[in-house]
């Protein structure tokens, strides 16, 4: 027998087999469905919620050369692209005399100029420093450092309406107005410090609060508290700050769940929700979250995390929840590591819990 011809025929049938029943499998079987792409739709939130974002760095990354560029490689205004991925409210930062000159008055003038033309709405952040205030950081300003208590107010008073004159000057009227930053202990430390003396910090709130009525009766004034979830933290402040006669139209959250060890961002969100329900019941307040960030290197989880609280905030009793700002999302190659925008300039998905 040849064996080498025995094997090209059987080979050969097996061929032939092969294709048969494949034939008869695709005539007769259901064909592989082709996946259906998902399509992410934004949080429906109502028309007067604030989708915010604080840009202050904005001017400082352009002097560097930094730019911007829509999803598509564009190259625009950053401006005008936060505006086209859905934001409607821009927050910007305010230092007394920086020693490099950004944020100062004239820097947020530039900034809020920029924001009217966009026709975006506007909260400033005065916090009453040559530079970062935060919970860990009330430093008075340097001018400031030897006054004496009945002197800082009246200066806090002369500087807040000096800024809000000079925006007004220029046909801007702020939304909002926070007066200081994350001020969980206080602000224009030592005098100010809220542990030694709660009726010390409660005053320089009124003077903020004054200060900004007086030149705009229509602009709200934002006191703001880190981390959002502590309830028992809100109530300490807020209490103390009642009971010393100060005033504030809105309480102010920051919410950073990445900073928060041993919990999830779900868990610190259904933490917000029930802090904001609380403060809501007890000061009769209507709360904003005027500042939230996640790690750039995971923007999809960013993005949920974003929809979730958006939501959340959004679907407070009474429309009592007034909004939610994401504090640089257009830092990137900075070292800061919580933006929303990619190595080349571009915004990630994580922004498009903003989209209209």
């Amino acid at each position: 027998m040849n064996l080498p011809h025995m094997k090209k025929v059987l080979l050969a049938c097996a061929i032939v087999s092969f294709l048969f029943i494949t034939a008869c499998s695709n005539k007769s079987g259901t064909p592989t469905p082709t996946p259906t792409p998902t399509t992410y739709t934004p949080p429906v939130v109502a028309a007067t919620f604030a989708k915010g974002a604080d840009i202050s760095w904005v001017t400082q990354f352009e002097s560097t050369g930094v730019k911007f560029y829509d999803k598509n490689g564009n190259q625009q205004n950053l401006f005008t692209l936060i505006k086209s991925l859905g934001f409607n409210s821009i927050r910007l930062r305010a230092w007394v005399n920086p020693s490099d000159g950004w944020c100062n008055t004239a820097d947020v003038l530039a900034k809020a100029i920029r924001a009217k033309n966009a026709g975006m709405k506007l909260l400033i952040d005065f916090h009453y420093s040559d530079v970062w205030a935060d919970p860990g950081h009330q430093t008075v300003p340097a001018a400031w450092a030897s006054l004496d208590f009945a002197t800082l107010q009246s200066t806090m008073y002369t500087y807040t309406v000096g800024v809000m004159d000079t925006l007004k000057n220029h046909g801007i009227t702020p939304d909002w107005v926070q007066v200081g930053n994350e001020t969980d202990n206080g602000m224009l430390w030592p005098m100010g410090n809220a542990t030694s003396s709660m009726a010390n910090f409660a005053a320089l709130v009124e003077q903020g609060y004054k200060a900004v009525k007086s030149v705009s009766s229509t602009t709200k004034v934002i006191v703001h508290l880190s981390n959002g979830f502590d309830n028992s933290l809100y109530q300490w402040m807020f209490d103390g700050l009642k009971a010393n006669g100060a005033q504030w139209d809105i309480i102010g959250m920051s919410l950073y769940p990445s900073y928060s060890t041993g919990s999830t961002w779900q868990a610190i969100d259904n933490q917000c929700l029930a802090n904001i329900n609380a403060v809501i019941a007890r000061y009769s307040t209507p709360v904003m979250l005027v500042e939230v960030g996640m790690p750039e290197n995971a923007p999809s989880t960013a993005r949920d995390f974003l929809t979730d609280i958006i939501t959340k905030v959004n679907s407070v009793s009474g429309g009592s929840g007034l909004g939610v700002f994401y504090w640089e999302p257009e830092a990137y190659n900075n070292g800061y590591g919580l933006g929303a925008f990619d190595n080349s300039g571009k915004p990630t998905e994580a922004l498009d819990a903003f989209g209209n």
